[in-house]
């Protein structure tokens, strides 16, 4: 374990009994892409890492309850998604969650939401057609978009102006949503969401919102679920899924909400018969149900954990450097600092963390923000308190 790393030393945090987020789960060895995948991306291996969008923690008790369980049938063959107990779950989790109704008969199955993303811009869009998205922007989405062939064009977030103009381009056929934003962490107003599908009405544009990360907003934000501003049967879709909030993304699996029938048939169509996938994965469907019908308590803890976590990273930001005004994400576990008002050269900072602090931090750059970094503090306190020490001590090795 790499130097700085103190096993369960750290602060104690009020968190209910049943669950200890403090005690480190060893993740080497188990084909894990933040742990054992570090030197493929950083070309050094046994960095201690705060990379991809994982969190280090045992997803909640109650979900690997019904995965035991599950597993204990011993039967593991095809399987649908279009049952009572997954819909009714999704619809539970609306309700109860965000105080939606939702109409399970939109609701479509994806291996994941990258996935249902390149099928839907698959539908909407054509080769050389612009897909429009906020900057800085998750990188899987610009693989997904360019990867088709298609135009990824930015608009920095918050630039209404700037969203209008790329909108009314003739040959911009998506708008893809991410809500709340990844990398930044901003939860959308009501007021904003309605504003944007204006927009993307009034230019004819289909909008795929992205609400992976909505179940981690924090507490003084609120979530508002695209589903509930929608044109009805226009032309939208939800993608989202259980995976992130609850960490169990290698279980694969997502759903989506269509709002147009034919466009929803097309869909399924696609997945079923273009795709050969029309058998999902079962524990992922044990999963979902289990999270949604017996998982707030556990989520409304390692929220509230990773909260105490980024007020740690504001804590010592604060201190060492006060020019940063740096202030926690309203959703998430990603802490996104802006490290440019220190005028610290990124290839340095890099080559600092890695050669010297042996940790591995993702540069902002891989998100088209040179000067942020992206440092995930989804993990125990202690890991947590050795990632914004080493952070601390580059930035402070560089100014020095």
């Amino acid at each position: 374990m790499p130097e700085g790393f103190r096993g369960i030393e750290g602060t104690a945090v009020s968190t209910p009994a049943r669950y200890d987020f403090d005690t480190v789960i060893d993740r080497r060895g188990t084909w894990c892409v933040q742990w054992d995948g570090v030197a493929e991306r950083f070309g050094v291996d046994g960095l201690l890492p705060f990379t991809i969008s994982d969190m280090d923690f045992e997803t909640a008790p109650e979900v690997l309850t019904a995965l035991r369980a599950r597993l204990d049938h011993g039967v593991l063959g095809y399987t649908t998604w279009q049952h009572e107990e997954f819909l009714s779950a999704i619809a539970h989790w609306y309700a109860t969650r965000y105080g939606t109704g939702l109409d399970t008969g939109r609701v479509v199955y994806g291996p994941s939401v990258l996935s249902q993303l390149s099928q839907l811009v698959r539908m909407w869009t054509a080769e050389g057609e612009g897909v429009v998205v906020h900057t800085p922007t998750y990188d899987g989405f610009r693989k997904a978009v360019t990867g088709l062939g298609r135009e990824l064009r930015g608009v920095p977030v918050g630039d209404t102006a700037a969203l209008d103009r790329e909108l009314a381009r003739a040959d911009a056929k998506v708008l893809v949503l991410c809500s709340p934003h990844n990398p930044t962490g901003r939860v959308w107003t009501e007021a904003e969401l309605r504003e944007m599908a204006g927009l993307a009405r009034r230019h004819g544009v289909a909008v795929v919102c992205d609400e992976i990360h909505a179940d981690f907003v924090h507490d003084g934000y609120t979530h508002v679920p695209y589903v509930r501003i929608a044109d009805g049967e226009g032309r939208w879709a939800v993608i989202t899924s259980a995976s992130k909030a609850f960490n169990f993304p290698a279980l694969t699996g997502s759903y989506g909400i269509i709002g147009n029938p034919a466009d929803r048939a097309e869909y399924l169509r696609r997945m079923e018969t273009a795709e050969g996938l029309a058998s999902p994965a079962v524990l992922s469907l044990t999963a979902h149900i289990a999270a949604y019908r017996s998982g707030a308590a556990w989520l409304d803890a390692v929220r509230a954990y990773t909260a105490e976590n980024l007020a740690l990273v504001a804590q010592r930001l604060g201190v060492a450097f006060p020019e940063l005004a740096w202030e926690p994400p309203q959703a998430g576990y990603l802490a996104w600092i802006d490290l440019r008002p220190l005028g610290v050269d990124d290839e340095a900072l890099q080559r600092v963390l890695i050669e010297r602090e042996k940790v591995a931090i993702m540069p902002g750059a891989v998100y088209g923000a040179p000067g942020f970094v992206r440092l995930n503090v989804g993990c125990a306190r202690s890991k947590a308190e050795a990632g914004i020490s080493a952070l601390v001590r580059a930035l402070g090795t560089l100014r020095g």
